[in-house]
């Protein structure tokens, strides 16, 4: 976990530099540069850095360790961060969206030109481009190692800022042939794919919280595991939760309602200990119920 935390927080910390620096460049030349485009992209990128201060403080506390009232420990608080990324991501694409419809707007109800772009804001959009590629690399790698939901958020995020940058580097070319409304144009476009990335990241993350199964392979190949013990006549429930990295499995297997109750035992130890075998890094434990087979041939009795 030590490693697993340290990876997640050079990770954040990386982005979070880097988006300084583009929010300050791509701001400046957004505004002197002439171009709506870039203007946007750069208060994205503000908005950015103000939502990785959020994620580092809420990544500080799901490294808490557990306590009375959180038995399972903090790490939650991921799945929680992945919805804040997501709610960030799409407050900025509505506000991006709006601002260009407004330029658009502008531009055909005045009939008035815009203002040819400085072919700087040209470099800047090829630089954050050539940087978002870099970082979505680098962060997708380090999400899929440390299965971190807000990591593979933010991976996410980096794919909408390199279609930002193609996006400015194509409202630039055509606004220098003359097609000032193709700048807006390509922010509003922009800030569509940034609206259904949030809304990705948000469904994804919720349902992590929800108790959704991870995926049916992983739910099959529990079921699977389960059924091969001797002994095992069925799976009655399988529950699933996800705790930060880890899962916990709740499972009630049927058994021969004549054997006695050291056996039953031993059949749910030896599911536990190969549920375990096989995911020795993903399972935070595996607790298990076994009933009679068939229960209603032979209902409990109570004096």
């Amino acid at each position: 976990m030590k490693d697993r935390d340290k990876i997640t927080n050079t990770t954040i910390n990386l982005g979070l530099g880097s988006n300084i620096l583009l929010s300050i460049f791509k701001t400046f030349f957004g505004i002197f540069g002439n171009s709506p485009a870039l203007l946007v992209d750069g208060i994205n990128s503000t908005s950015d850095v103000i939502y990785y201060v959020a994620v580092k403080i809420f990544m500080h506390h799901a490294r808490k360790p557990a306590d009375d009232e959180h038995p399972y420990g903090h790490r939650q608080l991921e799945s929680i961060s992945a919805i804040v990324v997501g709610a960030f991501i799409l407050t900025t694409g509505v506000a991006i969206f709006w601002e260009s419809i407004n330029k658009i707007y502008e531009y055909f109800s005045t009939g008035k030109a815009g203002n040819t772009i400085s072919i700087a804001v040209l470099y800047i959009a090829v630089f954050t481009f050539c940087l978002k590629i870099f970082l979505f690399v680098y962060t997708r790698r380090t999400g899929k190692k440390t299965k971190n939901p807000t990591i593979r958020a933010l991976a996410n995020d980096h794919l909408n800022d390199i279609m930002a940058a193609l996006a400015v580097v194509f409202g630039v070319v055509m606004n220098i042939s003359g097609y000032y409304w193709v700048d807006p144009a390509a922010g509003a476009l922009v800030a569509v794919y940034i609206l259904k990335t949030g809304i990705e990241i948000i469904k994804d993350s919720s349902s992590d919280l929800m108790d959704a199964y991870p995926d049916e392979d992983f739910k099959q190949e529990i079921t699977k595991i389960s059924k091969s013990v001797v002994g095992v006549l069925e799976i009655e429930e399988l529950g699933i939760h996800r705790f930060g990295p880890y899962y916990s499995i709740n499972i009630t297997i049927a058994v021969d309602g004549n054997i006695s109750i050291r056996e039953g035992h031993c059949i749910a130890d030896r599911v536990e200990s190969l549920l375990i075998d096989q995911y020795p890094e993903s399972l935070r434990d595996v607790l298990i119920h076994y009933h009679p087979h068939n229960p209603t041939k032979g209902n409990c009795q109570w004096t």
